[in-house]
């Protein structure tokens, strides 16, 4: 390659380069330096804060808080992934008939993803409120009793759970109903030719060519799942009593939520969630490159 040509190459890559250095490789020095020092609000300013070394993760691990989050974190991660991904599936086969006002509907199915998620959230605040909120008002005219989904322990994590599984549907359903068409109309005359019915069809044929666009899907949606704070913040502040709290909402609580901040912890925290999604990402690269090989 010419002088010229790799000059040119570089001026290319230059804005990336600083962008990918500002905005991701620097937040992330600092987050690591942040949770290996004792910072107080005092040493944030100043800068003069303490090497601790590990002792952040050490009191992280340690503390009460880590179990329940950590099984919070799985919980709403895992049932979220599986439901906003099946839904999404079944809607994109459903709208990959184009039918009549199919993409009109389609589109419609689209406006819980353009929404900010303060308003997705507060809306749901709203419609699972205990005393005048309209799903616990269809409820009653059902005969069934109340139920307290934002102030009971034992509701308060489904409660998110649902909400951002309302949220995250759309991303599935744009994403696969992509994947869908790229599948040749000939494999489906094919496998009808040879006596497949529908359901055949889509366990042998649609399935099993949705894979690299499903996986793509369930790890962009990790990563996404994975990081929730809003919807959880604005709903229940991770409570009552801690019973919606994942390691998002506990790191800013942490950070941010109390008079004396913990901000090493905090960080802490946050790396974990960063080291997560590192890990389920290496092991999605790991399995394409297998994939590929094969």
């Amino acid at each position: 390659m010419s002088p010229t040509k790799q000059r040119t190459a570089w001026a290319f890559l230059a804005p990336v380069t600083v962008y990918l250095a500002l905005f991701y490789a620097f937040p992330l020095y600092r987050n690591l330096d942040l949770s290996l020092r004792d910072y107080t609000v005092r040493s944030f300013v100043q800068g003069d804060a303490p090497f601790t070394g590990l002792a952040n993760y050490r009191k992280v691990l340690t503390d009460p808080t880590f179990a329940p989050a950590l099984l919070h974190t799985a919980v709403f991660t895992t049932v979220s992934l599986v439901f906003q991904y099946a839904i999404g599936l079944a809607l994109a086969v459903f709208f990959d008939q184009n039918f009549r006002l199919s993409a009109t509907l389609r589109a419609l199915f689209l406006v819980p993803w353009l929404l900010p998620l303060i308003v997705s959230a507060s809306t749901w605040s709203w419609m699972l409120n205990s005393e005048s909120g309209i799903v616990n008002a269809a409820l009653h005219a059902l005969g069934l009793g109340q139920v307290n989904w934002l102030t009971s322990p034992s509701w308060s994590l489904t409660s998110v759970i649902i909400a951002n599984i309302w949220i995250g549907v759309p991303f599935n359903l744009v994403v696969l109903h992509s994947g869908l068409q790229s599948i040749p109309a000939s494999l489906y005359e094919a496998a009808a030719i040879d006596g497949a019915n529908a359901w055949q069809r889509f366990w042998r044929v649609t399935f099993p060519l949705l894979r690299p666009v499903s996986a793509i899907t369930l790890l962009l949606g990790l990563i996404y799942t994975l990081k929730v704070f809003d919807i959880i913040w604005i709903m229940t502040k991770g409570g009552p009593a801690d019973s919606s709290t994942t390691f998002a909402t506990w790191s800013y609580q942490l950070g941010f939520g109390n008079l004396l901040p913990a901000f090493g912890p905090g960080a802490a925290v946050g790396n974990l969630l960063v080291v997560a999604a590192l890990v389920f990402g290496l092991v999605y690269v790991r399995a394409q490159r297998k994939q590929a090989l094969s």
